[in-house]
């Protein structure tokens, strides 16, 4: 198990280098799989972050790093008018505790992706991820998620991969299941069968309505 980042380590400063990072990214994340759902005692653990509502202390990511994250789970599931967004819910922090659980390369495959979002942001607008304007930030999901089904690139397959994370996240989170589906239990949703507007119908678990 990956317990931090002092792990990956590829100089005296204990952190992993983009060079490093932006390498991992382009050459293995072609045969990344989705990442696994949360130990129980990873479960335990993203109760208690929900329910301190304490500031983020990431176990795997950087600060930079995770900032960046919170952004783009924002970004794929923002707030609205029925629940909080994945920023609320603490999605990032979720993620962040998957990393902790799962191989070295697959942690490495985050860091490169999430350095190439900023290369990206970098290259097109002068500005890192995290300082982009709705109107900017707009523009680079629209790129990378245009190909999502077939990515024709690396940033397109982390996009993909990441928006199944962040929506494993939102739906495993208290908002997420209480809030957004107005599940009335007391455990995680392993499974979610889907919202009933998608047959036609008003939606009793969601209180979504059709058409």
């Amino acid at each position: 198990m990956i317990v931090g980042m002092e792990q990956l380590a590829d100089n005296p400063s204990g952190r992993v280098t983009r060079r490093t990072a932006l390498k991992a990214f382009g050459t293995g994340l072609g045969t990344a799989a989705l990442l696994p759902w949360l130990s129980d005692q990873g479960l335990a653990a993203f109760a208690g972050i929900q329910a301190a509502k304490a500031v983020p202390n990431p176990k795997v990511l950087a600060p930079s790093q995770f900032a960046t994250l919170e952004m783009l789970v924002e970004a794929i599931i923002p707030a609205d008018e029925r629940s909080p967004g994945a920023r609320t819910a603490r999605v990032a922090d979720y993620i962040d505790l998957l990393l902790s659980e799962v191989e070295r390369e697959r942690v490495l495959e985050w860091f490169g992706g999430l350095a190439a979002l900023d290369a990206e942001a970098m290259a097109r607008f002068k500005s890192p991820f995290t300082a982009l304007i709705a109107a900017q930030l707009d523009a680079i999901l629209r790129d990378i998620s245009r190909n999502e089904r077939t990515p024709q690139s690396p940033l397109d397959l982390f996009f993909a991969v990441a928006k199944q994370a962040t929506i494993q996240g939102y739906y495993t989170s208290e908002i997420g299941i209480q809030q957004e589906l107005h599940y009335k239990g007391n455990k995680f949703l392993r499974e979610f069968v889907g919202c009933a507007t998608e047959d036609g119908q008003d939606c009793q678990q969601c209180g979504q309505k059709s058409g």
